[in-house]
């Protein structure tokens, strides 16, 4: 397939992979003991896969799909990434944080390939931190897969 200059090819998450991302970040949620709902979007911020896992704050469920919505619309920059890049802009503080879908706390990662941004991860439940720790290990999920495909067949 070939590119106008009209028209751009762009990589993007598969349900597959956004169902093994989901499934990778339930995994670290139930080690720490934390009940988390879970998101995964395409790289234009569609929701792909989401699970809100027993015992998981109903509020939370939307946020963490916000999270996830913020990663993707920002270009891949993580939710909390956010509050550090805009503290020293008091109009840019006061004023996009009223944009609906717009997080600034921990928890919303990218899913990297290649480096480009292939889609998001948005972890809602916990502590920040702890969400942002769940996201990291959906987000392992991609990274690792694109390893194994690029290693020698003997490796894979």
């Amino acid at each position: 397939m070939t590119c106008s200059p009209f028209t751009t090819q762009q990589l993007t998450l598969t349900y597959a992979g956004a169902r093994a991302v989901l499934e990778a970040s339930a995994e670290r949620a139930h080690l720490l003991g934390v009940a988390v709902n879970i998101a995964v979007t395409d790289r234009a911020g569609n929701l792909l896969a989401f699970a809100r896992l027993d015992g998981a704050p109903l509020m939370s469920a939307s946020i963490a799909q916000d999270k996830a919505y913020t990663v993707s619309a920002f270009n891949g920059m993580p939710t909390h990434e956010w509050f550090q890049a805009i503290s020293d802009e008091p109009a840019l503080r006061e004023g996009i944080v009223h944009r609906d879908r717009l997080v600034i706390f921990g928890g919303g990662v990218p899913l990297v390939r290649n480096g480009e941004t292939v889609g998001a991860v948005g972890v809602s439940g916990g502590t920040a931190e702890e969400d942002r720790e769940i996201a990291e290990a959906g987000s392992h999920v991609v990274r690792d897969a694109l390893a194994l495909a690029g290693a020698p067949k003997g490796q894979r």
